[in-house]
Formats: C-alpha cells, sequence, structure tokens
C-alpha cells in the first residue's frame, strides 16, 4: 500500500490538470481487478497506479507483473517507466531487459510462424483452415497489442467465413478491437452490423447483452448519457448470471462487468431521466434488476432522488466519486453527470417554492452559501433555472407568472382564430354565389370546348376569380369569353 505521503508525480499531474484521486476506494483492489480478465486488467491498472495517489505503488506493481505474464513487452515497458517516474526508488521500476529480449525474440518467433501456416492454409485452398489460420494470427497480434495488424488479420477473415456463427465471431472479435482501440465509429459500425443479421440467429441471441453494452459504452464515451443509460438499462440480464471465465460465452468481462453495467446505467439514468422515468425504466424494469441486485447504493441512489431525497442521493454518489474516478471508461465524465444530477436536483427542489433562502438551500444540498450562489447564477445564466436572486435578503425567487397577461394573450389569439374562420366561410359563400364552385364529376375537357377547369391552368384562373370574388368584386355580369 502507497504511503500517505503524496509523491511529486501527482502534485504535478494536478497542476497539470490531470485527474488525481487522493482518497483511498472503497474496493479492494485485488478483488476488484480480479472480476476481469484479459488486456483489460493491465489497462484498468495502469490508469488506477497513474490517477491514484493512495493506490499507485500496489496497483503498478500488478501491472507489471501482469504483463510479464504475457507476451506485450510495449505494456511491461509503460509500466516499469510509470512506476519509475513516480517512485525512483522502488527496484521495480528498473525494467528487466534479459526478460524484454527474450519475450520480442519469442513474439517475431511465433509471429513468422503463424504468418508461414496461413500461407501454407491459402496454398490448399480449404476456406476452414483460412479462417481458422487468420483467428490464430489475429489473437496473436492483439495478444501482444499489435491492434492494427489483429484488426485487419480479422477482417480478412471475413471472407473465409462459412457459417453465421464464423461471421459473428469475427465481428465480435472486431468489436473488441475497437473498444480497446476507442474507435467508437467502429464500435456502433459493428453493433449495427451484427444487429442486422437476417433472421433469428441463436449466435446474434448470445451476443445480445455484449452488443447492448457496447453501444452504451459507445454513446457513454460521446456525451450522450440518455442513449446510454437506454443501452444500459435494455442489456439482457443473461450477462449479470454469465461465470467470470473463458467457459462462458455471456461473459464480457474482458471489457467490463454485470456491476459496471449496472453503475454506468444508474449514472446516466439520472444525470438524463425525470423522476417518472427512473420509476419505470430503471426500478421497475425487471431485466435491469438483475444488475441493480449487485449495486444496491445504486438502487438507493435512484430510489432518494425519486423520492425527493436529494441529499441523501448525492451523499451516496460522492462516496463512490473515488471509485469512479479510477475507472476506466467512467473517469472523464463523472464530473459531468455529477453536475447534471445535481442541477437536476436543484431544480427539482425548488419547483415547489416560490422563494428559497439560500441557507435553506445550503442545509438540503450539505453545501455552504456561497457555492450555492455560484451554483445558481450559473444555472440562471445557462437558462437552465427560471428564477431570479436576491442577493440582499439572499434569496432565490421564482419569475411570477400575470395571470391577465396570459388571459389577453388567450382572448387575442381567440379573437385571431374567429376573424380567420369568419374569413374563410365569408370566402366560400362568395363562391357559391357566384356559380364558382367546381361539382364533381362534371368536369368537361378542354378539348370538347367546355367549362374553364379542364386544365390547372384554368383552376388557377378560377382561383383568381375566387380572390376578385372575396374582394368584393361582382363576377355575375362578366362574360366567360372564348
Amino acid at each position: 500500500m502507497a504511503s500517505h505521503a503524496e509523491p511529486e508525480y501527482f502534485k504535478r499531474a494536478r497542476q497539470n490538470g490531470w485527474i488525481v484521486v487522493s482518497d483511498p476506494p472503497k474496493f479492494d483492489l485485488d478483488a476488484y481487478i480480479s472480476n476481469y480478465r484479459g488486456r483489460t486488467q493491465f489497462n484498468r491498472l495502469l490508469l488506477i497506479g497513474s490517477s491514484s495517489s493512495y493506490l499507485y505503488s500496489e496497483a503498478l506493481k500488478l501491472a507489471i507483473k501482469d504483463a510479464k505474464a504475457g507476451n506485450d513487452v510495449g505494456r511491461y515497458e509503460r509500466a516499469t517507466a510509470v512506476l519509475k517516474e513516480i517512485a525512483p526508488e522502488d527496484e521495480d521500476g528498473n525494467p528487466d531487459i534479459a526478460w524484454i529480449d527474450r519475450t520480442s525474440k519469442k513474439v517475431k518467433i511465433d509471429s513468422d510462424r503463424l504468418e508461414q501456416e496461413l500461407k501454407g492454409y491459402k496454398n490448399n485452398l480449404i476456406k476452414e483452415s483460412i479462417r481458422m489460420g487468420y483467428d490464430d494470427l489475429g489473437q496473436h497480434y492483439h495478444k501482444i497489442g499489435e491492434l492494427s495488424d489483429a484488426h485487419k488479420a480479422y477482417t480478412r477473415m471475413r471472407e473465409s467465413c462459412t457459417t453465421t456463427s464464423h461471421v459473428i465471431i469475427m465481428k465480435i472479435r472486431l468489436l473488441k478491437i475497437a473498444i480497446e482501440q476507442r474507435n467508437w465509429i467502429q464500435v456502433q459500425t459493428n453493433v449495427h452490423s451484427i444487429r442486422q443479421t437476417p433472421g433469428k440467429s441463436p449466435e446474434v441471441e448470445k451476443v445480445t447483452a455484449k452488443l447492448s453494452a457496447a453501444m452504451g459504452l459507445a454513446s457513454l464515451a460521446s456525451g450522450n448519457y440518455k442513449e446510454a443509460a437506454r443501452e444500459f438499462l435494455n442489456t439482457d440480464p443473461r450477462m449479470a448470471t454469465a461465470k467470470m471465465d473463458d467457459s462462458d460465452d455471456e461473459s464480457f468481462n474482458e471489457v467490463l462487468t454485470p456491476n459496471d453495467i449496472a453503475v454506468y446505467g444508474g449514472l446516466c439514468a439520472l444525470a438524463s431521466m425525470s423522476r417518472e422515468q427512473l420509476q419505470s425504466r430503471v426500478l421497475e424494469n425487471t431485466s435491469f434488476r438483475n444488475y441493480l441486485e449487485l449495486e444496491p447504493h445504486i438502487r438507493r441512489a435512484v430510489s432518494f432522488f425519486i423520492s425527493g431525497k436529494y441529499s441523501s442521493c448525492l451523499s451516496i454518489l460522492d462516496s463512490y466519486k473515488p471509485d469512479y474516478l479510477l475507472d476506466i471508461y467512467l473517469q472523464k465524465h463523472v464530473d459531468t453527470i455529477y453536475s447534471e444530477i445535481r442541477t437536476k436536483a436543484i431544480r427539482q427542489y425548488f419547483i415547489p417554492f416560490s422563494h428559497v433562502t439560500f441557507s435553506a438551500m445550503a442545509a438540503a444540498f450539505a453545501s455552504d452559501e456561497a457555492t450555492i450562489e455560484v451554483e445558481l447564477t450559473s444555472m440562471i445564466e445557462k437558462d437552465q433555472l427560471d428564477a431570479r436572486i436576491d442577493l440582499v435578503d439572499r434569496v432565490l425567487l421564482a419569475r411570477k407568472q400575470n395571470p391577465r397577461n396570459k388571459v389577453h394573450a388567450d382572448a387575442l389569439a381567440m379573437a385571431k382564430e374567429y376573424e380567420r374562420t369568419a374569413h374563410l366561410r365569408i370566402l366560400r359563400i362568395e363562391i357559391l354565389n357566384a356559380g364558382l364552385e367546381v361539382h364533381k364529376g362534371k368536369r368537361k375537357n378542354q378539348d370538347d370546348g367546355g367549362g374553364w377547369f379542364g386544365t390547372n391552368q384554368d383552376s388557377s384562373f378560377g382561383n383568381g376569380l375566387a380572390g376578385d370574388v372575396f374582394m368584393g368584386k361582382n363576377l355575375r355580369s362578366g362574360t366567360r369569353g372564348g
């Protein structure tokens, strides 16, 4: 465990505007990271190590251990470099040059071997062997961190896929690559492609939860919290009961866990949905209930918000903020999401009142008057709150609606509508009196030498006459000339 004296690295990081978490999180690091598998373990450990002044030593040493257990030399060098920069005296920050050389040679040998095997499969012209060759090569490149080469290998595998199952496997592999690359447009493209698979394929049914989770991450990354909430809340509950290992196809913990689904979905819903929507789409959602049971504090926060206990809701969220600031997908959005939730809470709190003192609001939101004043001023300037501030009495005043003005506006609108209707009725009466009404089934073609309305041009001419009628001109004495 790291000492409480904050290293200079984090002081400089804070000055540069980077996110630094000084408070200890609620989770146990070993138990937390054991819920994941694959490359996301290292990525999460590296983020925690470079962001937490409390857990940096433990997290980075675990990251170094994880990298050494694989063949990705680049990840090992990054982890040791960060630890060396934070704690120069720590011997674990010195890279193992012998291991790097040995692993680099092994990686090159394996890459050459898989390339040669693939060439042999291509010469034999057996599609299944070619597909498996590309799959093995793509997985190899993915494990060593060559994501671009892995993407190329999986893409070339497409022409050798002969069944729907093969195509789904290929697209899921591409999806994982895109998520790790943070290529969210490619993530959305892959998800839409899989969802549009013709027929009700059982292979597609197995990955529906993964597709919803991936789309939720893409929406979260773009700041579209409402769409992210919709995707997470609609995630198939089968992922919540999946085993945490490679034996279960429903598991997606090489990207995120069911606990993450609960947290992401709950926070995004709190930031973007009304209290009625929170009740119906979150608490009463039987599918999402399986995820909420894994994170009961999220359920409590949502319940408090719905019941108007905003201080209790915000208190729960604040207590878990260090955990969320150390999350690989949430970190950049925590402040924005919390601000959205707090803004909604203040707006909802003020609705029943005509005026509220700053001291009352400060007590309700566990804050001080100066902070409340700044928040209220910002909300009013952004048109997020329809109110005025009395700085003398330090009171927030609701804007009073003048009922007389509303009655006058409604009466004026009614009079204009009555005038319009009267004009239209007078126009119709004058058209009938002038004999300009067109009777259905009695038109004559222009070739027969008949009436005026044989063509569109004649019809427009008739409309012009109708306008003259409305202007008070008598057309009865006019001739139909010809």
